[in-house]
């Protein structure tokens, strides 16, 4: 009896499944869901796929030598991308270095200290920087930035150039060969890149538990200690993703390194010497007076840039959405 019972109740605490009928516009709903997340898959194969046959040409001819080669010169039959690779790298590099301390502790302050009347204000203004044309920061590096940049490039290669040898100058100390540098590209770059860094690393700080955030104050935590102690380790993993979307989003730029760099085919480990390139403004600067094999080459280039970028910004989603579920918190 107490058995039957016990079954009985058993039957009552078991949830009850809900079904809900699908409507005829449910149905296209979800269709169209569908499609538009398949679409940007079916794009980005697209792209992939016009790159590499537009670039085929480039490869069969040059083969390996392609990634190895520093010299570009299509018409000769010489091309690579052993230069501007690195060199793109590195001008990102430069970037980050600037913008990750800049971005971090702006969204430190907009999330934890900023007056509550202010903070909206902040936000907009973050956005707004996103929204700025890359012309624009190209225009303001070269004619604004660039001749304020010529003093400390050269103080840092006269003091600092004999115990960092990547900056020194060695071509002379006269003002040219402090301008177009890779520092000074990724100054520029790096005002470009804060914005993104600085509103994904706000929005994962602010998913903190509310309830952590209190027990660190009612364990004596300054508000420093708990920022420290919840709020990063808790956002490490956005923080992580949003340097690595702002490190594709340096890869990929284009016009305002255009407008500053004098092209090099050669590494420049040297930041702060004349000269500098990347796979993006080597394509839109060479595309005009290129032939079909130069073309072909120029595509083959952006092939590439397209997979290291696709890659980094595949990586950073992923340990974005990861980092939402909080299980990066510390103990």
């Amino acid at each position: 009896m107490a058995e039957a019972v016990l079954a009985a109740d058993a039957e009552e605490d078991r949830p009850r499944r809900i079904d809900a009928p699908v409507t005829l516009p449910d149905k296209f709903f979800r269709a169209g869901l569908r499609v538009a997340g398949l679409s940007v898959f079916a794009l980005m194969g697209l792209i992939a796929l016009f790159l590499l046959l537009r670039g085929f040409q480039a490869l069969r001819f040059t083969g390996w030598s392609f990634f190895t080669q520093s010299a570009w010169k299509p018409q000769g039959g010489v091309f690579g991308i052993a230069a501007v690779l690195p060199n793109g790298i590195l001008i990102a590099l430069v970037a980050l270095i600037i913008a990750v301390p800049v971005a971090l502790t702006t969204a430190v302050f907009i999330s934890e200290y900023a007056p509550l009347r202010i903070r909206a204000t902040l936000v907009s203004l973050i956005d707004l920087m996103a929204a700025i044309p890359s012309i624009v920061y190209g225009l303001w590096g070269f004619y604004f930035l660039q001749p304020l940049m010529v003093g400390p490039s050269r103080w840092l290669s006269n003091h600092l150039g004999g115990v960092l040898p990547f900056l020194k100058v060695r071509t002379g100390d006269i003002g040219t060969s402090y301008t177009s540098s890779t520092f000074i590209v990724g100054t520029v770059v790096s005002l470009m890149i804060i914005p993104i860094i600085t509103s994904l690393s706000r929005e994962v700080m602010s998913q903190t538990p509310r309830g952590e955030r209190e027990g660190a104050y009612a364990l004596g935590s300054t508000r420093w200690g708990m920022v420290r102690s919840v709020v990063l380790p808790y956002a490490r993993g956005g923080i992580v993703g949003a340097v690595m979307l702002g490190f594709g989003r340096a890869m990929g730029e284009t016009i305002a390194i255009a407008m500053i760099i004098s092209p090099s085919f050669s590494l420049a480990w040297h930041v702060l010497e004349n000269g500098a390139n990347s796979i993006s403004a080597l394509i839109i600067l060479r595309f005009g007076e290129s032939d079909s094999l130069g073309l072909s080459a120029l595509m083959a280039a952006g092939l590439v840039l397209f997979l290291l970028t696709f890659a980094v910004n595949l990586a950073a989603s992923v340990i974005i959405n990861r980092s939402r579920s909080g299980a990066s918190t510390a103990d």
